[in-house]
């Protein structure tokens, strides 16, 4: 424990990963619309690639052992394109005109380059020698049939989904994408283009929130606004019957208003911890109501947003089956002002990020931190992680950031 008894960061990610389940429930997906998903099986080659020697290069197909001794003329007795190969072989002093791509015929062991040659009345003159192998594609020398390619647990990437056609797959089995509803709440809140009053403001955190969501690879759900009042809140929570995580946003403080913790103590919950020796996002409540995670956000937008990529952006990737969905996702940077020495809570500071003379970024934490300020954030490229009880830094020295992919 830290910061006044309250829980670290580091322990309260842990809290929140050991409740994912370690078997997920999978489902098969056309390749097309796999990109982003995670793989539940490993995926071994159906088929070897190329499943012959192709050329690498246009020009001829030809025996290195005809051009050892030059001036040399090959009679030209075919030719070979991608999809269409030479049906014979070459004997000597012959060749086969060749395109990239294409098979390479028997007889042959080296591509005699087309700007190396001078073709005339059906005849092949070399320009110079070739060595046996040159511009060859082997059989077999990007995978081989029955080869493991892509473990289970990998994240499809464009290049993932171009190897795994390769292969010959037209679906893939993934992880089934966590469901995970979003409950906004609070009297003061309005959504986007509806009629704002005197005392009301935009909500904004379930849209960060659902984008963190789906960059993360999950589905997510908005339940709406609930209002300040039990009622409310409870026939929110219970729109989130089939989520696998629901998410609430504000409400989780200690105000008279703050009734998040109760309403969803009275439909069940069982509560895992409450507050955390971080800023911003110190109010963040877990537990479980049922098999459905709970994951309550502070109600100001970048504390929602910070904790959100702390804790919630994990955990979906833990639903979706990452083996390393609790990594550590922060690298070293040099800090491009001083900083005071921080108290009992972990530190994220928004900042900008330049490239640095040193081969590591710069990064600048904004002289404002309130955790309320949207332009902030939007402005931010990186948050500056500053340990509990840090001691004061200098410009110039050492820091670890978080990227602001998201």
């Amino acid at each position: 424990m830290s910061g006044g008894g309250l829980l670290s960061v580091a322990q309260a990610r842990a809290r929140i990963l050991a409740k994912v389940a370690k078997d997920r429930p999978v489902e098969a997906v056309a390749l097309e619309r796999a990109l982003g998903r995670t793989l539940a099986v490993d995926l071994a080659a159906k088929r070897t690639q190329p499943p012959t020697a192709v050329s690498a290069m246009d020009g001829y197909a030809v025996r290195a052992r005809d051009l050892a001794e030059l001036p040399v003329k090959l009679k030209q007795i075919g030719e070979s394109t991608a999809g269409h190969g030479f049906p014979g072989s070459i004997g000597p002093n012959e060749t086969v005109r060749i395109f990239t791509g294409a098979p390479v015929p028997d007889g042959c062991d080296t591509i005699l380059i087309q700007e190396n040659a001078r073709v005339e009345a059906g005849l092949v003159e070399p320009l110079q020698s070739v060595q046996s192998g040159r511009h060859i594609r082997a059989k077999g020398i990007d995978f081989a049939e029955g080869e493991v390619l892509l473990a289970a647990g990998t994240r499809l990437r464009a290049s993932n989904i171009a190897l795994a056609a390769a292969m010959n797959f037209a679906e893939v089995v993934v992880t089934r994408r966590p469901r995970v509803a979003i409950l906004a709440t609070g009297d003061e809140l309005v959504r986007p283009g509806a009629t704002i009053g005197a005392d009301q403001i935009v909500a904004s955190n379930s849209f960060a929130i659902a984008a963190l969501v789906e960059a993360a690879g999950g589905e997510p759900q908005d339940l709406g606004i609930a209002r300040d009042d039990l009622g409310a809140l409870e026939k929110g929570i219970g729109g989130a019957h089939a989520a696998d995580v629901l998410v609430t946003l504000g409400g989780a403080s200690v105000g008279d208003y703050d009734l998040v913790k109760p309403a969803l103590a009275g439909q069940g919950m069982e509560l895992s911890f409450w507050k955390i020796a971080m800023r911003p996002g110190k109010p963040v409540i877990h537990g479980r109501l049922g098999d459905m995670i709970i994951l309550g956000l502070p109600g100001n937008p970048v504390a929602a947003f910070v904790a959100g990529m702390v804790f919630l952006v994990p955990l979906v990737r833990a639903h979706c089956g990452d083996p390393d969905a609790g990594r550590d996702e922060r690298e070293p940077a040099i800090l491009g002002k001083a900083l005071r020495a921080n108290d009992s809570r972990q530190d994220y500071l928004r900042a900008t990020l330049r490239p640095g003379e040193a081969g590591l970024p710069v990064a600048t934490p904004f002289e404002i931190q309130d955790s309320s300020l949207l332009r902030i954030l939007a402005q931010s490229q990186c948050l500056v992680v500053r340990e509990p009880h840090a001691e004061p830094a200098a410009a110039g020295d050492l820091c670890r950031i978080i990227r602001l992919g998201f």
